[in-house]
């Protein structure tokens, strides 16, 4: 049987499917630049903060829409890019706020994640050639150089105050996860091969490191020197950003991104990488999947594998569907397109959302709507990757690859 990611058939199906994500999306654009947090029906949730990460996740895949010729994405593309340029940039100390809130006061913390994503959608829109782009990723890689990258540990730092004054103690391994794709979207964007070799370093001691160390299991907290907290966030544990225990989601979204890094370094890249990649995915999937009796990812396990919050959150999936695809291009195994098909269906059938647009992005452990960690559809950005990954080459990233039309 022809694998789904060898179909044109398919490849049609998951462009119709981007185009009624990025539909939904359409009334992200905030007045003054930036991007809304949407609700369950595509409309701005004006009660949220226009939040710089959401701005920047809109700015790269509108730039990325664009690149594949979907009229009116660069306009989008160009609105969130003005956030960033424009009331999200801190223009008396440098950097990029967290997001401004519905009463126009900052919220004022300097997080690496936030920067990531700054650099990601800059190095997006700057291969769009959108305007204001080269200059903004100029900015951006600087910041993140100077206030985030240390260059002994091969690491980012987490957090600064307003003003660059303190770095707070702790460590996270979500903010270096999303500095590997930024770096090399901003490799690409600049042909600087130091940025796609930061992103080796990183990947180098999370997962081969860290992951390979925990039986695959990922730990994500660190003090300042880069001791685990296994226990960190043991009393809330389904924290969005920086839940208790291990992540299933990104056990597998760290499976593609090591993908990616070995396909862009080429033929001198380190021998673990695919084998690693493979042991994340399959670590991911024993420990997440339909483990409670329902299909479904659950959200975190503790460290033996048990469920710990079952909530079902639509990027895992999203997430699932990027690796099985990005390991059935590397090796070929027909096992990943089974399991890329699985994750299709299952997407299908309970995720995506055909009456109100876009996916759910949070179920509950009987696959129902819920909100207690994600209220509403704040962002495209891990559904609409989704559908572009399996059509997609492991290296060049995803703006380079839509630019050249190799998708």
């Amino acid at each position: 049987m022809t694998a789904w990611i060898d179909q044109p058939s398919h490849h049609l199906w998951l462009e119709a499917e981007s185009q009624r994500l990025l539909a939904f999306g359409r009334n992200c654009a905030a007045p003054d630049g930036g991007s809304y947090w949407l609700d369950e029906d595509g409309s701005p949730d004006r009660g949220q903060p226009i939040f710089t990460w959401i701005s920047a996740r809109m700015a790269h895949v509108y730039a990325l829409a664009h690149l594949r010729g979907t009229p009116g994405a660069g306009a989008l593309a160009g609105r969130a890019l003005a956030g960033l340029n424009g009331p999200l940039r801190d223009a008396q100390h440098g950097g990029w706020f967290h997001g401004v809130g519905p009463d126009g006061r900052v919220i004022d913390e300097k997080s690496a994640y936030t920067h990531a994503f700054v650099v990601l959608a800059a190095s997006s829109c700057a291969v769009a050639e959108l305007p204001g782009a080269r200059r903004l990723l100029d900015e951006a890689l600087e910041v993140y150089l100077e206030r985030f990258w240390d260059e002994a540990d091969g690491l980012a730092r987490d957090s600064w105050d307003r003003t660059w004054s303190t770095l707070d103690d702790y460590r996270g391994v979500n903010a270096n996860m999303h500095a590997v794709e930024a770096m090399l979207a901003a490799s690409d964007a600049t042909g600087d091969p130091a940025w796609r070799d930061r992103a080796l370093r990183i990947a180098t001691r999370v997962v081969d490191g860290w992951a390979r160390g925990n039986r695959w299991r990922i730990p994500e907290h660190f003090d300042s020197a880069w001791n685990p907290l296994l226990d960190y966030n043991a009393d809330r544990p389904a924290d969005q950003f920086k839940p208790f225990g291990a992540t299933i989601g990104h056990g597998l979204e760290w499976a593609r991104l090591v993908l990616h890094v070995h396909a862009a370094i080429g033929a001198t890249a380190p021998t673990w990488m695919v084998p690693a990649a493979a042991e994340l995915y399959a670590r991911a999937v024993t420990d997440g999947w339909a483990v409670d009796g329902a299909p479904g990812f659950v959200y975190t396990t503790d460290w033996a594998g048990s469920p710990v919050v079952r909530t079902r959150l639509h990027w895992v999936p999203a997430e699932a569907i990027g690796a099985a695809a990005a390991l059935y291009l590397a090796t070929g195994d027909g096992r990943y397109d089974a399991d890329y098909r699985r994750w299709w269906d299952y997407v299908a059938d309970h995720v995506m959302d055909l009456e109100r647009g876009s996916w759910h992005h949070e179920l509950d452990e009987t696959n129902r709507p819920a909100a207690s960690v994600w209220p509403g559809k704040a962002d495209i950005y891990h559904a609409y990757q989704a559908t572009l990954v399996p059509r997609s080459p492991l290296s060049p990233g995803l703006a380079l690859a839509q630019r050249a039309g190799t998708v």
